[in-house]
């Protein structure tokens, strides 16, 4: 009652309009740490548990007691459409307060960006991307737009702390604090953080503020999760001889006559009809499969289509209208997704969300089984893995369920220790401080090297940037015309700077679609989005190969066929998937645990792939023997960490082991032939382990592997070193090593 009393009168009264009769302990606690502290805040609690009215309610009371004389909070967010849905929510707050809630991106009117710019108040709405371009192109006007900035609300922050967006978005707010001159103290708001410590370090980098971190008692999450498991054809695993399923076993399998359709998405068909469901892929490509064959099944069945479409790649109208159709309260239609619905857009009451496959990560688990629970109802996640019979002949490591096993460790591993992916800690993000040197220049204009460096170097997020790396990056720039020396030996933006600058994309850091042709000799084979590394693998027209060589000018990759299954490469590094997610993996394969969770033909590839590891000693022993002189290594290390060994392997020790036929599966294995004996293996692997080892070495002769967006235009050095030291985990492989040794 004392903090309700201390709330703003209109916010009281919209309390009671909204017929609460308590509130909530986010909301305690949010306003203990903003009324009662100067200092940043990080709060985390479950979806739908108020976050939003828990940071803003204090915000508004704040500004109302002393209103700001420019905009007054600043609210980021990730999606376009979060800002939409969140701004009708906070016009609803703020309705009787007499503060304004704006929002700026690239679908507002220019109107209401003039409105704004002539009167900035209240609370601003916009994304990273909008930031930049507002940062860029009204340089002068932002001590004018934020010169009495008191808040920088950061909604969904675990979607900014892996990658360049993140480090973007942190630039951007140190950027506009000093134009500014101003020092707002930072709101986290998050549903899935499990380092909270170090999320709230990544908030608070740069401000000189800690970050309180309320601990939030939970009532306690209700939730409903399935998991089963389809070959894509032929029988199943309940019917291969294992775990056959009782007679009252929860959603009996589907019938065993020969279908025309896929069983993984018949099964999908079935249990989404009469429901409000989303259906979550990895990936755009496989998105539309799914709804195209979805829509194909409704044909076939003589039933309405129900099957909406919803991604990044589709224009703004096909992504609202699945939105609007998805808030009808009387919808039945099911919209097919991938991470752009995973985010707190509230689209209505939904029932179910399916997940084909295994999502990369325990937070993209938490948020799309988030979406649905809302009103009081459980959340509910139906886990829908497939995957094809292996051959006859097929070696071990291609009859292990890798996505199963991967779907119980997400899991389990937030049921026995809540445990979320830490924000990402060590890179060197060149391509960042291209980005944002280019964005200095082009706002700031005619700047010394001196002045320049002062103002980019020292953002908190390029700290382990040295002088020296930002010399090389400005000469490479002048040599190449992004910049050029002026008569008074200033710095400018250069010719093909400006045309970069002025393009509409230069506003985003993660990589746009740029499509590579892909050939194998003189055949075209087709296209994708952005090629891996050389050596590493693709999928397209049905077939897997191998790239050889990279065509960065052209836009060509030239590759061999090879045999095999991989999934089909987006652009990303694929996977990021972490280690103790596959040390958790190793642990379902050793374990008895019967998993409740598991339906029947899930429970019964559990049960088929256990036995095979227990026969084989899989996860005993990391290399084991496939026949003749060809072994498998299963490491059980994160993307990163598995990358390193592969390239130290194949770099130090392939000569002295006589390593031949190398292929991976990343990360879960990697196979070759060897000439000499497992025990010899290790002895040689120990014996180079020892050596000094330079990051640098793990790359390969003339390799400039190209992951973020403008690694392309870096100095071919920097592109090295960054991949080097920033995405290769040699420091994880090393303590894997340690360990290993000991147990042998």
């Amino acid at each position: 009652m004392n903090l309700f009393s201390r709330y703003s009168p209109t916010i009281q009264h919209y309390i009671y309009q909204s017929g609460w009769e308590n509130l909530r302990a986010i909301q305690a606690a949010a306003g203990d740490a903003i009324f009662n502290t100067d200092a940043n805040v990080l709060l985390s609690a479950s979806t739908a548990s108020g976050k939003t009215e828990a940071a803003f309610f204090p915000i508004i009371t704040l500004m109302q007691e002393e209103p700001p004389t420019s905009i007054g909070c600043l609210y980021i967010a990730p999606l376009k459409a979060l800002i939409n849905d969140q701004f009708s929510r906070l016009n609803d707050i703020c309705a009787e307060s007499g503060i304004e809630v704006w929002h700026w991106h690239g679908d507002v009117s220019q109107s209401q960006k003039k409105r704004l710019m002539k009167h900035p108040s209240g609370i601003l709405q916009i994304t990273p991307e909008s930031l930049e371009a507002m940062l860029l192109h009204k340089h002068s006007e932002i001590p004018h737009l934020f010169g009495d900035l008191r808040f920088i609300v950061i909604d969904e922050i675990h979607s900014f702390l892996r990658g360049d967006r993140g480090g973007q978005t942190l630039c951007l707010i140190e950027r506009l604090a000093r134009l500014a001159g101003v020092q707002p103290r930072r709101i986290g708001l998050s549903a899935t953080i499990g380092d909270l410590q170090a999320v709230g370090h990544f908030l608070s980098d740069g401000t000189g503020r800690d970050t309180v971190i309320p601990r939030i008692q939970s009532g306690g999450a209700r939730w409903r999760i399935s998991m089963q498991h389809f070959y894509n054809s032929g029988p199943q695993a309940t019917t291969e001889g294992i775990n056959k399923p009782s007679q009252n076993d929860l959603n009996a399998p589907l019938k065993a006559v020969q279908s025309i359709f896929d069983p993984g998405l018949e099964y999908i068909l079935e249990n989404t009809r009469g429901h409000k469901c989303l259906v979550f892929s990895n990936s755009r490509e496989e998105c539309e499969v799914v709804t195209a064959t979805l829509r194909q099944y409704c044909e076939a069945k003589h039933e309405p289509d129900r099957f909406l479409i919803h991604h990044g790649n589709l224009s703004v109208s096909y992504r609202q209208s699945a939105e609007e159709i998805m808030k009808e309260d009387d919808s039945l239609d099911t919209v097919c997704t991938t991470s752009t619905l995973e985010l707190g857009i509230d689209i209505g009451r939904l029932e179910r969300a399916f997940q084909i496959d295994a999502p990369y990560t325990v937070s993209s688990f938490l948020q799309r089984m988030g979406r649905t629970g809302r009103r009081g109802a459980p959340s509910e996640m139906w886990f829908v893995m497939r995957e094809d019979h292996a051959e006859a002949r097929a070696l071990l490591p291609d009859t292990i369920p890798w996505k199963l096993l991967q779907g119980i460790a997400l899991v389990q591993l937030y049921l026995e220790e809540k445990w979320v992916e830490p924000p990402r800690t060590g890179r060197l993000p060149y391509s960042l401080l291209f980005h944002q040197t280019m964005s200095t220049l082009a706002s700031g204009g005619e700047m010394s090297p001196a002045e320049l460096a002062q103002n980019v170097l020292t953002l908190s997020y390029f700290k382990n940037i040295s002088q020296d790396d930002f010399r090389v990056l400005l000469r490479h720039l002048l040599e190449n015309q992004y910049i050029q020396r002026t008569e008074s030996n200033g710095l400018i933006v250069g010719l093909k700077g400006e045309r970069l600058v002025n393009n509409f994309k230069f506003y985003a850091v993660f990589q746009e679609n740029e499509e590579y042709s892909v050939r194998c000799e003189s055949r075209e084979i087709g296209t994708i989005v952005k090629p891996p590394p050389v050596y590493d693998k693709i999928a397209i027209a049905g077939r897997v190969w191998v790239v050889e060589e990279v065509d960065v000018n052209r836009h060509i990759v030239y590759c061999h066929p090879v045999k095999g299954i991989v999934p089909a490469y987006f652009g990303l590094e694929p996977g990021d998937i972490h280690t103790r997610i596959l040390e958790r993996m190793k642990r379902v394969l050793q374990e008895e645990t019967v998993y409740p969770y598991l339906l029947d033909h899930a429970r019964a590839r559990l049960a088929q792939a256990r036995d095979a590891a227990m026969k084989s000693g899989l996860g005993l022993n990391p290399l084991l023997p496939l026949g003749g002189n060809m072994y498998c290594l299963m490491p059980w290390l994160g993307s990163y960490s598995f990358l390193a060994l592969e390239r130290f392997l194949r770099l130090k020790c392939a000569k002295r082991l006589g390593m031949k036929g190398f292929d991976s599966l990343r990360p879960y294995y990697m196979q070759f032939t060897l000439s000499v004996s497992p025990g010899d293996f290790f002895r040689i692997v120990k014996d180079e382990m020892s050596q000094p080892l330079d990051p640098m070495s793990l790359l390969y002769p003339k390799e400039t592997p190209a992951f973020d967006k403008y690694d392309e235009i870096l100095p071919v050095e920097l592109t090295r070193k960054g991949f080097a030291l920033g995405v290769l985990d040699v420091e994880e492989m090393k303590r894997w090593w340690s360990v290993l040794a000991e147990g042998f």
